[in-house]
C-alpha cells in the first residue's frame, strides 16, 4: 500500500506560508498584484482563472482580470502586456493558455518582462534555470519538488524518470531533478523500451497526456510515482496519466488526481507572485 501524497495538504501549508509573508511585505509597505489575461472562453481555463483569483484572495495579494474576447487580435493582446509590464503596480503577468489559434503563444510567452513573468515560461527565465541563476521557475515542476521534498522523499542520487519532454513541464523538471542531485532519464514518445525504462526508475514522474498509460508494469516495486496528467470522462470524473489502481499497490508513495500535483501548480504560482514583490 503506498504513501498518498497529499498535495491538498501541502499546497495549504504553502499558501498559509505566502499569506504571513505577504501580511510581513504589506506592513512594509509592498503591495502586490497579479494581472490574469484570458482570451476566449474555454471552460477549463475559466476554472484554472478562477482558481488562480481566489488563491490571490486567500494570501492577500490583489488579482486585476482581463476577459477578452475570442476575437481580440494578436496586436490587441500585446498592447496590454506591453501596459502592463510598464504598470509598476503589478508584480506578475499571466496569459492563460491555450490561446485562440490566430494567436502565436510563443509571441505572447516572448513578450511578458522576465521581471513579471509568473509562469516562469519566458526564454530568459528557462536560461537562468538552466544555468542555475535565479529565476522564475515554471510551477508545475517547480510544485513538484516542494511536494518530494516534504514529503522527504529522497532525490539525492535516485535515478529519476521522466516521460514528457514538454517545455511546461518535462524539460524544466529535468533540470530541477539534476540541481537536485538525481540521475536523470527523460522518455517521449520516439523512446524504445519504454516499459523496462520506467521500471528502472526510483522517481517515475509522468507527463505525457494520454489517459491512465502507465500501468503497474511499468513501476518498479516501492518506486515514488507522480502523476502531471489529468484527464476529465464524460461522467466529469478525473484521471491521470497513470493508472492508479495498478501503480498504488507496487509504489511506495504515489499522487493521487485529482489532489496531488493540481493544488501545488497553484501554490507555487502564489509563491512566484510574492517573491516578485520581495523583489
Amino acid at each position: 500500500m503506498a504513501q498518498i501524497i497529499d498535495g491538498k495538504k501541502i499546497s495549504a501549508e504553502i499558501k498559509e506560508e505566502l499569506k504571513e509573508k505577504v501580511k510581513q511585505l504589506k506592513e512594509a509597505g509592498i503591495e502586490g498584484a497579479l494581472a490574469v489575461i484570458q482570451v476566449g472562453e474555454d471552460p477549463a481555463s475559466s476554472v484554472y482563472v478562477r482558481n488562480k483569483k481566489r488563491a490571490c484572495e486567500y494570501i492577500g495579494i490583489q488579482s486585476k482580470s482581463y476577459e477578452l474576447p475570442e476575437s481580440t487580435t494578436q496586436e490587441e493582446l500585446l498592447d496590454l502586456i506591453a501596459k502592463l509590464n510598464q504598470d509598476d503596480s503589478v508584480n506578475g503577468i499571466l496569459v492563460q493558455l491555450p490561446v485562440p489559434g490566430h494567436i502565436e503563444e510563443k509571441t505572447i510567452i516572448n513578450a511578458i518582462s522576465p521581471k513579471k513573468d509568473v509562469d516562469g515560461f519566458h526564454p530568459e527565465s528557462v536560461g537562468s534555470l538552466t544555468i542555475g541563476q535565479p529565476g522564475f521557475i515554471s510551477c508545475t515542476p517547480a510544485g513538484i519538488i516542494e511536494l518530494l521534498r516534504r514529503s522527504d522523499v529522497e532525490m539525492d542520487g535516485k535515478h529519476c524518470v521522466i516521460v514528457g519532454r514538454s517545455n511546461i513541464v518535462g524539460k524544466p523538471m529535468a533540470l530541477l531533478m539534476l540541481r537536485e542531485n538525481a540521475t536523470v532519464t527523460v522518455a517521449h514518445s520516439h523512446t524504445k523500451d519504454l516499459k523496462e525504462l520506467c521500471a528502472s526508475a526510483d522517481l517515475l514522474i509522468v507527463a505525457i497526456g494520454k489517459k491512465e498509460f502507465i500501468t503497474g508494469e511499468y513501476i518498479k516495486p516501492g518506486a515514488v510515482v507522480i502523476d502531471v496528467g489529468i484527464h476529465r470522462d464524460e461522467n466529469n470524473k478525473l484521471s491521470g496519466d497513470v493508472k492508479y489502481d495498478e501503480a498504488e499497490p507496487k509504489a511506495s508513495m504515489i499522487t493521487p488526481v485529482p489532489g496531488g500535483v493540481g493544488p501545488m501548480t497553484i501554490a507555487m504560482l502564489m509563491k512566484n507572485c510574492v517573491e516578485s514583490m520581495a523583489r
